[in-house]
């Protein structure tokens, strides 16, 4: 885990800024960001990040002090951004409830310190309060595509806006709040991507600390808080959050090769192909190698012998899903054996399919399937063939009427069957879900964006 934004130089941790760093390493913490908010701030961040091998320092000029910022210091900040441990730009930004410094002096300093930003590749860290047309207008006209809105308070269009720009949005303590439910509700459905976690120690702590004095081993239970609003585990923020984290600060290893077997929530996925007979609009590998922080792009296909050594024992989990990043009944020999041999251990299996199946093997597959799967998420995807073949672009004629028809079969050799939809321009999810009805089987409205 990461704690993206704290304040370790600051006043409050003299007393044991030792033993609060020392905490943070033994909570598991792979690194921590310590943000200048002034130029002693900033000096006093490059200095901890000199002395501590897993902290790292953003250098800036935080809106309250704005009315500071001048020639000098600016050259400063342009000569501390050369160290390796400093990975970014901030905070910076513009704050309009305590108007500590002038609104327009606020605004040089914020255009200046995100133009340098910009101009030498690296991130730029934003606070913004009660300033959300400046700030948004700002950052739109800088062309900056790198950096978060940290500790996130403003509104579902400002977190848009900002992800349209590339910006990265992070949730301090303020989230686990009683009435943070506007803030609740938007760290629910941030895409993966996007999110990130901090501190802002000495500030804001969570619950169950709040009041008291923040620290970076806090940082966990925004995390637990936020893994229970979005339905996935502790384990799961920590793995994206981490990832986005060293993805956009540069610090750290990213995971190397596309992983076989993959826990989300307590089921394993196996990724046994990447191929596909469709090409959705939609689907997450034509912009990402990641879903929920694991790399799922292949070097090669596993064996089958390979995919049961990735598992180990499947009774450990509540299911093992064939998924991944492509069509598994593509390879039906090795989900066949596999699926066998998982339900020789105890194991539950379940099949994710684009439905193409039969027309892949040019007979109708599904019986051979019995016994072996439990159940079986089928993407049906739109309400008509048009609309399917403008969303899939499958790779075969009548394809929406043979999923309708796998539907259909699946019913006969497969327990649980459940067709599934994405909420994609133009599709009509109402029909989707008379189709479902008309079949016999349950519709799962998937959120666009959403995976995993």
């Amino acid at each position: 885990m990461i704690d993206t934004h704290c304040h370790l130089e600051m006043e409050p941790f003299d007393a044991d800024r030792e033993d609060v760093i020392k905490r943070a390493k033994d909570a598991g913490l792979e690194a921590v960001i310590t943000i200048g908010s002034d130029f002693e701030g900033s000096k006093g961040a490059v200095e901890l990040a000199g002395k501590y091998d897993f902290v790292y320092a953003s250098v800036g000029i935080h809106p309250h002090d704005a009315k500071d910022f001048n020639e000098d210091v600016f050259r400063q900040i342009t000569e501390w951004t050369k160290n390796p441990k400093v990975v970014a730009i901030g905070e910076t930004g513009l704050d309009y409830h305590y108007d500590h410094s002038p609104r327009d002096v606020q605004r040089d300093a914020f255009i200046k310190q995100l133009s340098y930003a910009v101009e030498s590749g690296v991130p730029a860290i934003i606070h913004s309060r009660e300033a959300k047309e400046d700030t948004l207008r700002i950052l739109e006209e800088s062309r900056v595509s790198k950096g978060v809105l940290h500790c996130f308070s403003g509104d579902m269009e400002t977190a848009e806006r900002a992800m349209e720009m590339g910006l990265y949005i992070s949730f301090a303590g303020t989230v686990t709040f009683k009435k943070a439910l506007q803030i609740q509700k938007i760290a629910k459905v941030i895409p993966d991507e996007y999110l990130l976690i901090e501190t802002d120690a000495p500030y804001l702590a969570p619950e169950p600390f709040r009041g008291k004095r923040n620290e970076p081993a806090f940082v966990k239970h925004t995390a637990e808080f936020i893994a229970k609003l979005r339905g996935v585990s502790t384990e799961d923020i920590d793995r994206i959050t981490t990832l986005n984290a060293k993805r956009l600060f540069g610090i750290g290893d990213m995971p190397g090769m596309g992983e076989i077997a993959y826990k989300i929530r307590e089921s394993l996925y196996l990724n046994i192909t990447n191929r596909c007979t469709s090409k959705c609009s939609f689907c997450i590998k034509f912009h990402s190698d990641f879903v929920k922080g694991h790399n799922l792009r292949l070097a090669g296909e596993p064996s089958a012998d390979e995919l049961k050594s990735a598992i180990g024992d499947p009774a450990l989990y509540q299911e093992v899903v064939f998924c991944g990043y492509g069509e598994p009944l593509l390879r039906l020999d090795a989900v066949k054996e596999v699926a066998s041999w998982i339900k020789e251990k105890g194991g539950k299996v379940r099949i994710n399919t684009n439905g193409h199946g039969n027309l892949i093997h040019k007979r109708n597959i599904l019986p051979e399937l019995q016994g072996l799967v439990d159940s079986i998420s089928i993407s049906l995807d739109a309400h008509d063939e048009k609309t399917y073949n403008k969303i899939c672009n499958p790779a075969f004629k009548n394809a929406f009427n043979e999923v309708v028809n796998f539907i259909k079969e699946a019913k006969k050799s497969i327990p649980e069957v459940t067709a599934t939809v994405v909420t994609a321009e133009g599709v009509d999810v109402d029909k989707c879900k008379e189709i479902a009805d008309f079949l016999g089987v349950k519709l799962r409205v998937r959120r666009l964006d959403v995976v995993g």
